[in-house]
């Protein structure tokens, strides 16, 4: 605990803001307005380097090759980060060395600049001061050195930051709030710290941080602000809370552990809650408790400037985020989910709404909050089952767009199972900028999200065949993802291998892989109904490969019936 309460106060102590990612990422560009809005010192390394040795660097590259260029950026980073007070934009692979990612988290705030690999190629495309882009399609090495960065960018990173199609001022007013909240948390942490007992000390090391990560939407973007103990700290939320008074939707099972700790919280800072508290359960996200959530706004006169705020789980947050949408036709949304789905997955997005009796949150809007507060400390308290329902969804991520972390899982399993507050939080972390990323490229689910959604329509088939409540959304969900494996294999996709692989990392999470026995028919019924029907057509997201998902309207009605006879004959017996 010592030496990473040492590590944060040098950090912090030094007043460095370091940049970090890839070419055409914005570090130049926004390093210096940012240093100009500090009156701190800007230095570019690259320019750094150039200074140094007189000539330019695809000239380095030229005669002593990107080895000898690498060294280079190495002697200038050890010298550079002896000062204090600068904002330091790295050059794109600084982040390869480990020596090197230890040098950025040691002495200073490091900052992630993230872009996709399009806005990457339309900002560097022309560039000839590009050396790695200047063989080959660029487009497709970028597409590569982004792939083989990203872990070591995320590593180092104490905030992510996507960069979008925003403008400079916009993106340096955000980073210098997210800065300002980095150092809120850490100060608070450490004014706690004495308070903390031996027993807890060793869960928090390595979790004193707070990432902070954006759901890049523009106007509506809103921070996810990721961490341990944030429950308490009232300064995250002051700023979404204009006149002083919000409304807490919670329910009878969460209200016990933390209401009356967040209306202290907001108590603290000048803000009195209304809290409203529903019955527990998938089988109350209905339209009559949604009322009771009305009635309760309307009994104490709730205004549209009171803000609503979703403490619980994913039914707490979708129905929450519903009432937000829907009464007076729209009032703030604040998200702090405590479970680990509705942190990794229902919180971010703006999906909300209510479950019908003939199908699963088919009545609803897009709705995004204004802030989302993960703190992974609630997750203490989260029954096992409901935290391997949780890991159904982070498993998700990595099948569908990110193999690394996939890799990472199944290494990681067993200390997500433990509760490991560090492998937590980085699972969290990490789920959340997937979904992020997303969001932020197709808000409203009319392409790429759709691919968030595999293994969902087997499992919403399950959830209502089987009745709301009796299985969970996660249970349903892994037995959901294993039959969109089975039939991924069916269509020649991917191997039986890659099936077997699927499913023993979700035993291994402690999760179903084989579906209730409802009979084909049921589930064909049950799936017609699903969101994604289109022309009266069902589709499904289905695996090319381990790691790129896909959405595929045209299967064979004969291999969907192989498919369910085969994932459900274990269970059926």
């Amino acid at each position: 605990m010592q030496n990473n309460t040492n590590n944060a106060e040098r950090k912090l102590k030094s007043g460095n803001l370091i940049l970090v990612g890839m070419m055409g990422s914005g570090k130049t560009t926004m390093g210096r307005v940012l240093a100009k809005q500090l009156g701190k010192q800007f230095i570019d390394t690259d320019e750094e380097i150039q200074a140094r040795t007189g000539v330019t660097i695809p000239h380095i590259f030229d005669v002593e090759g990107e080895a000898g260029f690498r060294q280079r950026e190495t002697s200038a980073l050890e010298s550079l980060l002896q000062q204090e007070g600068l904002v330091l934009a790295t050059g794109g692979g600084a982040v390869i060395a480990e020596h090197n990612r230890q040098l950025l988290k040691q002495n200073g705030i490091v900052i992630y600049l993230r872009a996709s690999v399009h806005d990457l190629w339309l900002r560097t495309r022309n560039d000839r001061n590009r050396p790695l882009l200047q063989t080959g399609n660029a487009y497709d090495k970028l597409a590569s050195l982004l792939k083989q960065r990203e872990e070591y960018y995320r590593d180092v990173a104490d905030i992510v930051m996507p960069t979008g199609r925003q403008n400079v001022q916009a993106l340096m007013l955000k980073l210098v709030a997210a800065i300002d909240a980095y150092r809120r948390h850490y100060c608070s942490k450490r004014q706690a710290a004495n308070g903390i007992s031996g027993s807890h000390v060793k869960g928090m090391v390595g979790v004193d941080r707070m990432v902070s990560l954006e759901v890049g939407l523009g106007e509506r973007s809103y921070p996810i602000h990721i961490g341990s103990g944030l429950l308490a700290n009232g300064e995250l939320l002051s700023q979404h809370i204009p006149k002083k008074r919000a409304a807490i939707v919670t329910n009878t099972t969460v209200a016990p552990l933390y209401l009356e700790k967040l209306q202290q919280t907001l108590q603290n800072i000048g803000v009195s809650s209304v809290p409203v508290i529903l019955p527990d359960g998938e089988v109350y996200k209905t339209s009559e408790t949604l009322n009771r959530i009305y009635d309760a706004l309307l009994t104490h006169r709730c205004e549209r400037s009171t803000p609503l705020i979703a403490l619980g789980g994913g039914v707490i947050g979708d129905m929450t985020g519903y009432a937000a949408a829907s009464y007076l036709r729209g009032v703030p949304f604040i998200q702090i989910p405590t479970t680990l789905l509705s942190q990794v997955d229902s919180s971010v997005g703006g999906k909300t709404g209510i479950n019908h009796p003939l199908g699963k949150n088919m009545i609803g809007a897009f709705y995004q909050p204004r802030l989302v507060l993960a703190d992974i400390t609630t997750l203490d308290t989260l029954p096992d089952k409901e935290l391997s329902a949780g890991l159904a969804e982070v498993i998700k991520y990595g099948l569908i767009r990110d193999l690394p972390f996939l890799d990472w899982l199944e290494q990681n399993m067993a200390k997500l199972l433990a509760r490991d507050l560090v492998a937590l939080q980085y699972a969290v972390r990490r789920s959340c900028q997937n979904k992020a990323e997303v969001v932020a490229a197709d808000e409203r689910e009319s392409g790429e999200r759709a691919l968030l959604n595999l293994g969902h329509t087997f499992g919403h088939a399950i959830e209502s065949g089987m009745g709301y409540g009796n299985w969970l959304h996660g249970e349903a969900v892994a037995a959901g993802t294993v039959m969109a494996a089975d039939l991924s294999s069916r269509l020649g996709w991917i191997s039986g291998q890659d099936v077997q692989r699927i499913r023993a990392l979700f035993i291994r999470a402690n999760l179903p892989v084989e579906a209730p026995d409802l009979g084909a028919e049921k589930y064909l019924e049950y799936m017609g109904l699903d969101k994604k029907v289109e022309g009266g057509k069902m589709r499904f997201v289905l695996l090319k490969q381990v790691g790129q998902a896909v959405v595929e309207g045209n299967i064979p009605v004969e291999l969907l019936g192989d498919t369910i006879a085969a994932c459900t004959r274990a269970a059926s017996k």
